[in-house]
């Protein structure tokens, strides 16, 4: 498993917006492996009452934020249900719901649905919140998983403080906060492609020509400082310094840490003005990749690319992808990263059908269907402050969801 952590560094660092002192929050990092892709997952919660807790978690509470973290290896059945045969059923397609918010929904091999969608079915556990298409038979009969997603996978939990200011109350069992809303949704069921790319997926609320809706600059950010910190730290972890970078679909921040002082950085955007205002550019290129997939360089011209809260408006992403590895330098590095935010009519339609974590499933799915890329991984990060000064800081008391997936060019 990778030794990455989104949690990296916030041991002894304030909160964005706080004073210079914040209390202690309590970090979960949540590591695993499947099909041959490393995942961490990690989550921020208010620090419990060490009083509660088990011995392990007291003597971690008496330890400073940056000590040494609390880890433990968990096997199947210790901390969820181990796997079992009888919660994979075969249910009649008849029985799909086929409609939500009055848009018609097709079931997808290897798509999750709520629970009610297959609401009367026979053999349905009661009060399933999710599950899991696992195939489709030619006739029309489904193969539904009710497992938990990560039942039968070895896992890694681990527990740091971390000096981060935080509202409310943290989950009962810290465990179970690790596991539950998400993580696992990211992986392919038994190694197989998941359907998420059929054709009315890629399509998009408005069609029209992408050069007319990027005519006029927008500088703003798109997420929170505390989330763009943290891309930052990634992306400072995750490439190489010094290096040539490719950052893909730019605009006028290329969410760069200084600290690498790369010798080259190629933007490629859809307007002018914004790729002028980018400081980090030391090259500028317009160009719509939903017109046209190819990339502007020969092969192997960069060690890594970048693409910051973008993916989902591309509209030929595996094209896309293919000519991410054309220009990558054998291991090289490309980087994904995206949060829960973007611009409704250009994004494509399956998108905004996923939860959070498939969407993580979806950007791997494109580095799987490229082929050629090794090394995969994915992290997300959950629940640190919203910055005080943030203008949703009155309505959102968490900062915004960070979810990253990276390969390297063979």
């Amino acid at each position: 498993m990778h030794e990455y952590s989104p949690l990296d560094d916030l041991a002894g660092k304030p909160a964005q917006g706080s004073g210079s002192s914040a209390p202690e929050a309590l970090g979960i990092s949540l590591r695993w492996r499947s099909g041959g892709v490393d995942h961490c997952d990690c989550r921020v919660v208010p620090r419990p009452d060490p009083q509660s807790q088990s011995p392990g978690l007291r003597q971690l509470f008496g330890t400073s934020a940056g000590g040494p973290p609390l880890t433990k290896a968990i096997g199947p059945g210790e901390l969820l249900p181990v796997w079992n045969e009888d919660l994979l059923l075969g249910i009649p397609g008849g029985f799909f719901r086929r409609t939500r918010a009055g848009v018609i929904v097709q079931p997808r091999a290897g798509r999750f649905y709520p629970g009610h969608f297959l609401a009367g079915a026979p053999g349905v556990p009661e009060g399933s919140a999710a599950f899991r298409i696992a195939a489709i038979r030619p006739d029309g009969v489904m193969t539904v998983d009710f497992n938990h997603p990560l039942a039968g996978i070895d896992l890694e939990l681990e527990l740091r403080l971390v000096n981060r200011d935080l509202p409310g109350s943290p989950p009962g069992d810290l465990g179970r906060a690790a596991v539950m809303n998400g993580p696992g949704m990211q992986a392919r069921w038994r190694d197989r492609p998941t359907d998420f790319l059929a054709r009315e997926a890629l399509a998009r609320a408005d069609e029209s020509a992408d050069s007319a809706f990027y005519a006029f600059p927008r500088m703003v950010q798109h997420l929170d400082d505390t989330a763009l910190e943290r891309i930052r730290h990634l992306y400072r972890r995750l490439l190489p310094k010094g290096a040539s970078i490719l950052d893909l679909m730019s605009s006028w921040t290329s969410h760069l840490d200084p600290e690498l002082a790369p010798q080259r950085v190629a933007g490629l955007g859809m307007n002018p003005d914004e790729l002028a205002a980018n400081p980090a550019l030391t090259e500028r290129v317009v160009h719509d990749l939903n017109t046209d997939p190819r990339l502007p360089w020969p092969e192997a011209s960069f060690d890594a690319v970048t693409c910051t809260v973008s993916v989902e408006y591309l509209t030929s992403p595996v094209e896309v992808f293919r000519e991410i590895l054309r220009v990558l330098r054998p291991g090289g590095r490309f980087v994904v990263t995206f949060s829960n935010r973007w611009f409704p009519p250009k994004a494509i339609a399956v998108w905004a059908e996923l939860h959070e974590f498939e969407r993580v499933g979806l950007v791997l799915e494109l580095f799987f269907r490229a082929g050629g890329f090794t090394g995969l991984g994915t992290c997300s990060l959950r629940g640190l402050p919203r910055p005080t000064g943030d203008q949703y800081a009155d309505r959102l008391a968490t900062s915004d969801p960070v979810y990253a997936v990276w390969g390297e060019a063979r």
